[in-house]
């Protein structure tokens, strides 16, 4: 019953945060039929369009699952974009300089082990300072965010980091193309730019869900985050426990980031997280620790998004229309919920 109510309520959001931003489009001129036409074109229209929703799809339910996971732990995690950027970084620092004839069995998993190790590392950062220092996690990684998109600037900049040979003025600030080994195999679908990193996705989100309902490890997790002093009679460990969650979470981020950069164009550039750090973060919220609704959370996002694109070529309208869209989406389900929460109280 309390899943069929959350799908009605998340249904109910999006169909009234659609009709607003038919209206927003009506207002710059473009009808409900070519609105309609040119946003479902965009997110599914074309193999190539379903594709690229996959691949982004895939790095929102990363950010998101491990946003999850550590808020289980009573965490916040707000540095999904700071950790993409250290995995991005520790991938492209591999995959460009593994040997040219590197199988892909050997490059890909080296190439996200750098990326995963490099995101747990990035917020291990924010877990220490809040263990031994108490500083709230949530001022550390979100700062973080800052210094990694900073990190990124630095790197494809400085021709001593990882920018690629400067040939000409015209030369990129850009890394050197990952060796061909490190490049993510794509799932064969023709036309599609679609790469197993959805079926990775699947596969750990499915982990976390496991591990988090059926597991001591997660077991802990619930106690430590639903009252620190019952779980310190149960003797769980706050310290090395909120280290390990936090960590984990910036791990996923992490192997965000290594998809990304493992995908076409196989390259790190300034921008190359396109803000997905924080949109993971709007698949956590929006998933309420159901791995489930996070899968649902971000393919809607992610198809919502690449039909944005296509409704600034086709219709005129502002790209941006999309993100009043999300966010109004977000702001429904979040007012609902404390609606919800208010009369529960009441009663």
């Amino acid at each position: 019953m309390r899943s069929t109510r959350r799908a009605l309520v998340a249904g109910g959001a999006v169909l009234v945060a659609l009709l607003a931003g038919l209206a927003l489009a009506a207002l710059a001129g473009a009808g409900p039929a070519t609105t309609i036409g040119a946003l479902a074109e965009g997110m599914a229209g074309t193999p190539y369009a379903i594709g690229k929703s996959l691949n982004t799809a895939a790095v929102l339910m990363l950010v998101g699952a491990g946003f999850s996971l550590a808020h289980r732990a009573g965490l916040v995690n707000v540095g999904g974009e700071g950790q993409l950027c250290a995995g991005g970084i520790a991938a492209t620092a591999v995959g460009t300089t593994l040997p040219a004839a590197t199988p892909a069995l050997v490059g890909v998993p080296l190439t996200l082990l750098a990326a995963f190790t490099a995101g747990g590392l990035w917020a291990a950062i924010a877990a220490v300072l809040l263990v031994r220092r108490g500083t709230s996690e949530i001022i550390t990684t979100l700062l973080l965010n800052f210094v990694g998109l900073a990190l990124v600037t630095l790197m494809v900049h400085e021709p001593t980091l990882l920018r690629q040979p400067v040939t000409s003025s015209e030369t990129l600030p850009q890394s050197a193309p990952l060796v061909d080994g490190a490049h993510l195999p794509l799932l064969g679908v023709e036309r599609s730019p679609a790469t197993v990193a959805i079926l990775l996705a699947l596969i750990a989100t499915a982990v976390i869900g496991v591990v988090s309902r059926h597991t001591p490890a997660g077991l802990r997790l619930r106690a430590l985050g639903q009252s620190p002093a019952a779980a310190a009679r149960l003797g769980v460990r706050a310290g090395p426990t909120r280290v390990v969650a936090l960590s984990t979470a910036g791990a996923f981020a992490g192997l965000g980031g290594g998809l990304l950069v493992s995908t076409a164009p196989a390259l790190l550039a300034e921008g190359f997280t396109s803000g997905f750090g924080f949109a993971g973060l709007v698949v956590g919220l929006l998933a309420g620790g159901s791995m489930l609704a996070l899968t649902a959370a971000a393919l809607l996002l992610a198809f919502l998004t690449s039909g944005g694109i296509n409704l600034q070529l086709v219709a005129g309208v502002p790209s941006t229309t999309v993100a009043i869209i999300q966010s109004l989406i977000i702001l429904l389900i979040a007012a609902t919920a404390t609606w919800a929460a208010g009369k529960k109280a009441t009663r």
